[in-house]
């Protein structure tokens, strides 16, 4: 039997106790988690205090300052052969339907005791937006059956009253203003209170397209929603069955040597390359070299199908090495061949992945803008491209390079409509996003 020494009694710090050098630890990781909160709410609130700049400015262009007011269309000034034949009627002009839509407001402002005060007819007819004889001839050409009748038309109000109703011109700026004057806003007020003025809903902010500067009452996103439309299924078409492809190849086949080194860097590279760089590219390509025509769909469906490759490559490659192995050992082991075990175990199984990669790349297309200046996208589009393939080569506009445009033309009414088509932007890109997380969580697998 052996003797035994006591333990020593443990000299260090208390295990309930914290020692000075444990609250110094505590003390930072608090920092730190106060550096993080505070670090994310200024990222919050630099977010909302920019939503809140657009949506402030642009949810009122989604609605628009009407005068609706009835008239009689006069079939001795429209269709004088009484034919009632459309390319007859169309030797009537907008002056002839001006003159009309002139004389049928007076009428209604006589019918409801309006005071014109010492208003000429000139500068009441000035409170209709010039578009308003364009769009009645528009309708009356689609129906030449309303010729003769009398029907209520409602009328676009010019961007200066409509500006007023909203707030964004007063009494004071008319004073000024050589396009509006304190006279014309005081009949527009009593306009209002008898009915003949009123703010309704837009459609046409979504449907119609772009106008003059000299008629931004009237300034729609059909053409530029189309022409984005048109370039996101050329992107769609081209990028992702060529980027599965050389992802595919790249992941699965290709040998492991300089030369495929050398391709990864590339690829890894472009994908930082700024979006500037592939609209010279184009130009000098696709306009210069091939021929190909400005501020068509398919030129700039091209130009992103450029920029966006090295995007889908890059998550359709991860999407495959993130397959285990195993997969394509147990396939192999059944007697499958290399491609039989890529296309029926490994692809479907990286399937949400590569839609995932793809959907993203997409929406960064959607919102480009500098490679489309470059190709002409800039220029004033006023009718709609025609349908595809045709259509592809047909002048259009896209999304943000309307909203480039609209904010560099001098009425104010539109930088409301550009802050509008941001949020028209921005709803897409949310959806695109929405999506690709839903499709991530709905069909991903782990390993």
């Amino acid at each position: 039997m052996t003797d035994t020494t006591a333990a020593p009694a443990f000299r260090g710090a208390s295990l309930t106790e914290p020692d000075a050098r444990t609250r110094r630890r505590n003390a930072a990781e608090r920092r730190f988690r106060l550096l993080g909160v505070g670090a994310v709410a200024i990222g919050l609130v630099a977010l909302v205090i920019l939503l809140g700049s657009i949506l402030n400015n642009g949810l009122s262009a989604f609605r628009q300052t009407y005068i609706t007011f009835p008239i009689t269309l006069d079939a001795a000034v429209l269709d004088k052969q009484g034919n009632r034949n459309p390319e007859e009627m169309k030797k009537v002009t907008t002056i002839g339907y001006g003159k009309l839509m002139q004389q049928a407001l007076l009428d209604a402002l006589d019918e409801q005791g309006i005071d014109k005060g010492d208003l000429t007819d000139k500068e009441i007819m000035a409170l209709l937006s010039k578009e308003a004889p364009a769009d009645l001839r528009d309708a009356v050409l689609a129906d030449p059956s309303v010729v003769g009748q009398t029907i209520p038309v409602n009328a676009f109000a010019t961007s200066r009253l409509d500006g007023y109703l909203k707030g964004r011109v007063t009494m004071e700026s008319a004073t000024r203003d050589a396009n509006i004057s304190p006279e014309q806003l005081q009949l527009a007020d009593r306009m209002e209170a008898a009915g003949l003025i009123e703010k309704r809903l837009n459609w046409g902010f979504l449907t119609r397209p772009d106008a003059s500067e000299l008629r931004p009452e009237a300034a729609g996103l059909g053409v530029a929603i189309l022409g984005s439309a048109y370039m996101m299924i050329v992107v769609l078409v081209l990028s992702l069955p060529i980027g599965v492809a050389a992802s595919i190849y790249l992941e699965e086949l290709a040998p492991k040597n300089r030369w495929t080194d050398l391709i990864e860097i590339n690829i890894a590279n472009l994908a930082a390359v700024p979006s500037i760089v592939f609209g010279i590219l184009a130009l000098a390509l696709f306009i210069n070299t091939w021929g190909l025509p400005q501020s068509a769909p398919l030129v700039g469906g091209l130009v992103l199908t450029l920029m966006t490759l090295p995007t889908i490559i890059i998550a359709t490659r991860a999407s495959l090495k993130a397959v285990p192995p195993s997969i394509r050992d147990a396939a192999l082991g059944v007697g499958a061949s290399k491609m039989q075990a890529i296309f029926h175990h490994v692809l479907p199984l990286a399937m949400p992945g590569i839609l995932t990669g793809t959907i993203l790349g997409l929406a960064r297309a959607l919102g480009e803008s500098a490679p489309l200046l470059l190709i002409g996208m800039v220029a004033f589009v006023r009718d709609f491209p025609g349908a595809p393939p045709q259509g592809l080569l047909d002048p259009a506009s896209a999304l943000p390079v309307q909203v480039y445009t609209w904010t560099q033309r001098a009425d104010p009414a539109f930088v409301e409509r550009a802050s509008g088509a941001i949020i028209v932007l921005l709803v897409f890109l949310l959806t695109m996003n929405a999506l690709a997380i839903i499709l991530r969580r709905r069909f991903e697998r782990r390993w």
